[in-house]
């Protein structure tokens, strides 16, 4: 392997095509320089300079070489800044994971103040349900994740950052808007599977049961937009997050029941501990971005 300083010894008589000049520069000798490019055409192969007693040029094999050699001594300079920007939290890679609900909320906004604040991280987004999530955690395939749950339910073995809890509200079809509550809680069930949310899950079948109502469940569905979908066709009701009411689907009203009991929802950001630097930076972006929402106050 060849290091560094060959390379920009290489560079400089590249560009000065004397080596009395280019020795100068480098601060030595012109023999140990001459020395050097000799060991480096032997290393590779090929020749670089085109020797003469009046001239030195350079040959194609070391035209084509310069620039990449150039490029490489470029990003070694470079690397201490990266270095320390990484250890800033200023740069890097920020692998974040999100369930479709957080979208309806601030979310959008933090991540877009975020990338202006810190342009040279690289933000990777990732939609995925709090199960899928957790798994991609252990493959060290997420940095952080925004994921809902049952109030006090959070994932266990993380570091998390509450950022809201809200109602769930009954998502219907347009035609039984004026159905009673317990006509509503009559009518088939829309509802997203156990393994993706299972304290949410069980946090609506426990209301139904205090209710003393039996769930038949119509259909179950992972994502928000199709549960509100199929609700709009006519084949059930479902309980969604209130935020959720921001998306709106024809022939789909929603309505906060008044009862006891009622299903909540609990949105967080998790992490682990002990986090990178960027980790870290968002973290402290969205808690000060919570601190100045109506919530945070």
């Amino acid at each position: 392997m060849t290091d560094l300083r060959t390379w920009r010894q290489f560079c400089v008589l590249a560009r000065e095509l004397h080596f009395g000049r280019a020795a100068q520069r480098l601060h030595m000798t012109q023999p140990p320089l001459s020395l050097a490019m000799q060991k480096l055409e032997q290393a590779l192969g090929v020749t670089l300079f085109e020797r003469s007693r009046r001239s030195v040029r350079l040959s194609a094999a070391g035209a084509a070489l310069l620039p990449q050699a150039e490029a490489l001594l470029a990003q070694a300079e470079a690397l201490p800044a990266v270095a320390r920007s990484a250890a800033a939290g200023i740069s890097g890679r920020l692998r974040l994971g999100f369930v479709s609900t957080v979208g309806y909320g601030e979310m959008p906004q933090w991540l877009r103040q975020f990338r202006e604040r810190f342009p040279e991280v690289a933000l990777q987004l990732r939609e995925a349900t709090l199960d899928v999530q957790l798994e991609a955690f252990d493959r060290d395939e997420l940095d952080a994740g925004f994921v809902i749950h049952a109030p006090g339910a959070a994932p266990a073995g993380f570091e998390t950052l509450r950022l809201s809890e809200e109602p769930m509200v009954l998502a219907h079809a347009e035609g039984v808007g004026a159905a009673s509550p317990k006509a509503l809680l009559d009518a088939p069930l829309i509802i997203f599977p156990r393994e993706i949310a299972p304290s949410l899950h069980d946090a609506v079948l426990a209301f139904y049961a205090a209710q003393g109502r039996r769930v038949a469940i119509a259909q179950e569905a992972i994502q928000m937009q199709t549960i509100v979908n199929l609700v709009s066709s006519g084949m059930g009701v479902a309980w969604v997050p209130r935020s959720v009411m921001a998306l709106q689907r024809a022939g789909v009203s929603y309505r906060a029941l008044r009862m006891p009991g009622l299903p909540r929802c609990e949105t967080r950001l998790i992490w682990r501990a002990p986090a990178a630097p960027v980790v870290d930076g968002f973290v402290a972006h969205v808690r000060q971005a919570l601190r100045g929402s109506p919530e945070g106050k």
